[in-house]
């Protein structure tokens, strides 16, 4: 091994290091979405800034430039002798609005919130002839929300006024490893072993200002570690030049939720604190609730026009009706008539293209650059108050090559728009997403000759 891979293995261990540590952390700004005070919180779309700025397709994407885990077996479109990690950064620009029915009539209320963090890092490299193996780490899902009122009492002999608040952070991250192989040029198989782990923590406060009343804390807690797998299948035909039509579809099965949950209760500075519901708190073991990962399938083809272009539409159904977190205290949502929330099926159409006027160019350095665009539509995993809660946005996105090899820095933008105003129940929320993701790429095990 000559010292170029040793310094981009260097490279590979610090970045991963640095991941790492971040994604272990539970911070409240870590995200932020009323919509995540539900289950497992906001489930994030899968993949890099390559995939997510074609419009978050994947599922037929095959380019030997990038890393693409959305299918596991993409991770054979490489060179042979080629190493390749991808490390990804993301702001998330958020504005809310919400209609509140009052005495007076309609009263909008505003807000704004901005987050960042890492969106993934996946390394990935050769096996045995036409195999190939990769590694990552990258969120399933995040929890951020914070919400207060401030009310006057009527409880006899209390003049004060009450405060509540209810807030929650924390996720659930993804450590996969996957591994693919091709056959007869044409079939690429993959599958991968997926860990999920994180902790999510919903509080909720009662604040009395009168400070002869004893304020009341409570909240759940629940750690979850969880192991399922994904399965991925391409298939590649051409058709005629130059112009190639890849189909691809993935599946994950459905999966019960493991790991353990904490519901407490108690006085805020009193010696009464365990006998205020009878516990300070309880421990409840997952897989007693019969909760569980809804299932996924999803299908896409593409087409792909050499390295100049291409273009694919992606479809993703996931059913959670039978996950039980609408029915599970800690996860679960409600308000005076019954569930607030209650588990749905997420459907996701995908469209997305990717265009290089010409990669080999050594006069104009924009020739060489990648244009990506690509639109979506979404219905989520859940319903509010019976309320179908859709999601649409468009992405743009461009790769500038840096040195030589694969190595590059890609750049995107996601516009959307989440919820609506159709009752005072729902929030609209429009969002920007900035995306920064580094490819690294390197070739290993060369034997130079010499003549």
């Amino acid at each position: 091994m000559n010292r170029t891979p040793k310094v981009f293995l260097t490279v590979l261990i610090l970045v991963f290091c640095t991941a790492f540590s971040v994604f272990a952390q539970d911070g409240a700004h870590n995200a932020y979405s009323p919509y995540s005070v539900y289950g497992l919180g906001n489930i994030l779309k899968e993949g890099n800034a390559y995939t997510r700025t074609m419009g978050g397709v994947g599922i037929a994407t095959r380019n030997r430039r990038f890393i693409n885990y959305t299918n596991p077996a993409a991770v054979t479109a490489r060179d042979t002798l080629s190493f390749m990690a991808d490390f990804g950064l993301q702001e998330n620009n958020q504005v809310y609005r919400q209609n509140i029915e009052g005495p007076e009539g309609t009263v909008p209320l505003k807000s704004a919130n901005n987050t960042f963090n890492i969106s993934d890092f996946v390394i990935s490299f050769p096996m045995w002839r036409s195999s190939a193996f990769m590694v990552g780490i990258a969120p399933f899902s995040e929890v951020g929300y914070d919400f207060s009122s401030v009310e006057k009492s009527d409880i006899i002999g209390v003049t004060d006024n009450i405060s509540y608040q209810s807030y929650g952070q924390g996720g659930i991250y993804q450590l996969f490893f996957g591994a693919g192989a091709t056959f007869w040029k044409r079939l690429s198989i993959g599958v991968e072993g997926i860990y999920y782990f994180g902790t999510i923590d919903k509080v909720t406060n009662t604040i009395f200002s009168d400070g002869s009343y004893r304020s009341i804390n409570a909240g759940y807690e629940a750690q979850i570690r969880t192991i399922t797998g994904k399965f991925g299948i391409q298939y590649e035909q051409r058709l005629k030049d130059n112009v190639r039509m890849i189909i691809g579809a993935t599946y994950r099965p459905k999966t019960a939720m493991k790991g353990s949950m904490t519901d407490y209760c108690y006085a805020v500075s009193s010696e009464m604190a365990d006998t205020l519901r009878g516990r300070a708190g309880d421990e409840v073991l997952l897989k007693n609730t019969g909760m569980s990962f809804g299932d996924e399938i999803g299908v896409g083809i593409s087409f792909k026009g050499g390295e100049q272009w291409s273009v694919e539409f992606d479809y993703l159904r996931s059913d959670w009706r039978q996950s039980k977190m609408d029915q599970t205290n800690g996860f679960s949502v409600f308000n005076a008539s019954g569930p607030l929330f209650t588990s749905s099926v997420y459907n996701s159409f995908r469209l997305g293209f990717e265009y290089v006027p010409n990669r080999n160019d050594i006069r104009y350095y924009h020739k060489k650059m990648s244009y990506r665009g690509g639109i979506y539509h979404e219905r989520e995993s859940f319903k509010v108050n019976g309320n179908v809660v859709s999601c649409s946005g468009i992405t743009l996105g461009i790769s500038l090559p840096i040195l030589r090899l694969y190595n590059g820095l890609s750049i995107g933008l996601d516009f959307g728009q989440r919820g609506s105003l159709k009752s005072s129940d729902m929030v609209r929320e429009r969002y920007a997403t900035i995306m920064v993701g580094f490819n690294l790429h390197d070739i290993w095990f060369q034997k130079m000759r010499y003549k």
